[in-house]
């Protein structure tokens, strides 16, 4: 998943957005394209480090999203935003949503399959419900929430045969997948803090994150890597893909998303995409599925779901 300052400022606000009057393509149609294209993502990322190195898998991922989102921003007449203090809380943002997640994720992949990593993708909101019980205040517990981090949880350790000591799976690739779902909810909820009511257009902010993202990983890429002597072409196209659909469309569907039907609905796209996942790496790269794979998926999501209901008010 690519997480953004867009869903995240929203979601602090709790304004509802109208949606423009014109709109040319369904919000439902979006929203499966959306879960397709990040679904794939995690195939992508596997190819892509058929030929080339995590680290710059990931620096070409953000290279070609942050190119897609400086064209929207040049047809919106979007600038970027202002202020030593915004760009400082950016530059955090931009590692613990984009930087890091992304290069955990491509590391991971190289020991893990990519449905394994998918639906490691999938326990961020688990991981969310557990830090906002300490770091947010305004995030009350209640019975439900806690008991579906229990079962979200539960559901983890069913995908990982936790009964046979964990058996079959590389504990470094998915450790490294999980902790990349645990930098997005420590993102969101320093973006709460500091980036929630900024003023600045959303799609400034994301962009000027996403350049930000790219601007690390440009100088810690070659620290780590040397340079690539050959350009495959199906690992090269895999990350021309994963970074501008995986990446820049798919932070402006989802932009558009969260202005037409809310926050909380655009985040409900975290539930499909490790269906998608783990359909494209069984039906494409030909990756096995055993049983504890997608039961345990399917009670994650179900932990998931649960930590998002909220008491009525």
């Amino acid at each position: 998943m690519v997480a953004s300052v867009t869903t995240a400022t929203t979601d602090a606000t709790r304004t509802p957005v109208r949606a423009p009057a014109r709109r040319t393509i369904d919000w439902r149609i979006r929203f499966a394209a959306l879960s397709l294209v990040w679904g794939f993502s995690f195939l992508l990322i596997k190819v892509g480090t058929d030929g080339y190195a995590p680290f710059q898998v990931t620096l070409g991922r953000l290279v070609f999203g942050t190119a897609v989102l400086a064209a929207a921003m040049a047809m919106k007449r979007r600038r970027l935003p202002r202020g030593t203090r915004t760009w400082a809380h950016l530059t955090v943002a931009a590692f613990l949503l984009n930087a890091l997640p992304f290069s955990l994720f491509a590391y991971a992949e190289l020991t893990i399959p990519s449905t394994l990593a998918g639906i490691c993708n999938a326990t961020s909101p688990l991981w969310g419900m557990a830090l906002s019980l300490i770091a947010l205040s305004e995030d009350r517990p209640t019975r439900v929430r806690v008991a579906g981090l229990g079962l979200g949880f539960l559901g983890v350790l069913t995908v990982l045969g936790a009964w046979q000591g964990f058996t079959g799976v590389d504990p470094t690739g998915t450790a490294l997948a999980l902790l990349a779902s645990l930098s997005y909810p420590i993102g969101w909820i320093y973006v709460r803090r500091t980036l929630a009511g900024s003023g600045e257009p959303h799609l400034s902010l994301t962009g000027a994150q996403l350049l930000l993202a790219t601007l690390q990983l440009a100088v810690v890429t070659p620290l780590f890597t040397s340079a690539p002597t050959r350009f495959p072409v199906l690992p090269s196209l895999a990350v021309v893909a994963l970074g501008a659909l995986g990446t820049g469309l798919a932070v402006l569907i989802q932009y558009g998303l969260v202005a037409e039907v809310g926050p909380t609905t655009a985040q409900m796209v975290t539930y499909f995409i490790p269906v998608v996942a783990t359909a494209a790496g069984v039906a494409v790269l030909g990756e096995s599925l055993a049983w504890p794979t997608p039961v345990g998926a399917v009670i994650v999501l179900a932990g998931a779901a649960l930590t998002q209901v909220r008491p009525k008010t």
